[in-house]
């Protein structure tokens, strides 16, 4: 396993995190207690999860995934060897978390003291807001339309919120999740003017099919040290090339959830085609030949993967071991131009 320090903190993270929204809906709490041990025993010491979790979000299944990882955090007594990132919920109709969840005092200190006792746990080293408080471009929608925002929250609320957290030590280090490179530089301004918290991380999707971060999200990860925390690495799984010629295997997160539409498009089935051809080219895996490209992006802090068996897995996390020549980088980039970020 590679390590990786998380600039501006003293977090020092496996580059391979173990991604846990299928606890709870897609595992059982004994499917995720091996997969924490399998991960842990190859080098794995990051952990991250949600409040909002398991995926697709129930009122019956919600806050499971917190609830298993707190269980193995209590059993195993690995607590004091793993990092542990977590978020809460922004804005949304979720009233089975809490009925007003804009991202205010109130809520924020609400969120936290829950977290806390599901993960069995007295702090969190990682916390990030899982989407903005304002209306914006996220979870693939395109077209900015500004709307007025109504909530009378603003940033330097959410940052004094997040302040009184970090000074009574529940909270280590913030981040920000689905954020866009406005949103990025308005925390960043508003802590350095009012010395409050520093954002360390920013976790977006990024793969092959949705290079969208590097659109004015790299160059903050360059120049600010705002790296980034990559989920949707395999883009639901589709850059495994399992889900081609419409095939719908039994038990995958696709076939189950038709929710799970954002890289089914023309143009992404059609570049996924192209991605898989050339892992194919090369003698590569090709999910294995999707995570490494994310693996060896310089603004990549961690690479979030997920997985439902331990074969999965297995096969995942080794992908840390796999270096694309430059060859293979090179037909990544022509494919990458021929078919422009087809799912953002």
């Amino acid at each position: 396993m590679e390590y990786h320090q998380i600039p501006h903190s003293s977090l020092e993270v496996s580059k391979i995190c173990l991604g846990t929204m299928t606890f709870g809906e897609q595992n059982t709490e004994a499917e995720a207690h091996n997969q924490l041990d399998f991960a842990f025993e190859r080098g794995v010491n990051f952990i991250d999860t949600a409040e909002m979790y398991p995926v697709p979000p129930k009122p019956e299944t919600q806050g499971l995934t917190e609830t298993y990882i707190g269980n193995w955090l209590q059993h195993s007594g690995k607590r004091d060897k793993v990092i542990l990132a977590t978020k809460v919920a922004g804005p949304r109709n979720l009233p089975y978390i809490r009925d007003n969840m804009a991202l205010d005092r109130r809520n924020i200190h609400d969120a936290v003291e829950t977290s806390l006792n599901r993960l069995q746990t007295d702090y969190i080293d990682l916390y990030q807001l899982h989407w903005p408080q304002r209306e914006t471009n996220c979870f693939g929608q395109l077209n900015y339309q500004y709307k007025e925002d109504h909530s009378g929250v603003t940033i330097t609320d959410t940052l004094d919120a997040l302040a009184e957290l970090v000074r009574a030590g529940k909270i280590r280090y913030i981040g920000l999740s689905n954020e866009t490179p406005w949103g990025v530089m308005s925390y960043l301004n508003l802590a350095a003017k009012h010395d409050l918290p520093r954002v360390v991380t920013i976790q977006n999707p990024y793969n092959l099919l949705n290079r969208s971060f590097e659109v004015g999200l790299s160059e903050i990860s360059h120049h600010e040290g705002v790296e980034l925390l990559a989920y949707s690495p395999l883009a639901f799984g589709t850059l495994s090339g399992k889900y081609l010629h419409d095939a719908r295997p039994e038990g995958a997160r696709c076939t189950l959830f038709e929710r799970f539409s954002r890289y089914f498009n023309p143009q992404g089935v059609a570049a996924t085609q192209a991605y898989v051809d050339i892992a194919n080219k090369h003698g590569l895996d090709p999910a294995q030949m999707a995570l490494a490209f994310v693996n060896q992006r310089p603004f990549v802090a961690s690479n979030i993967i997920g997985a439902t068996t331990l074969t999965q897995l297995e096969a995942n996390i080794a992908s840390i071991d796999l270096n694309l020549t430059e060859e293979v980088l090179n037909d990544l980039e022509q494919a990458g131009i021929s078919y422009s970020n087809p799912c953002p």
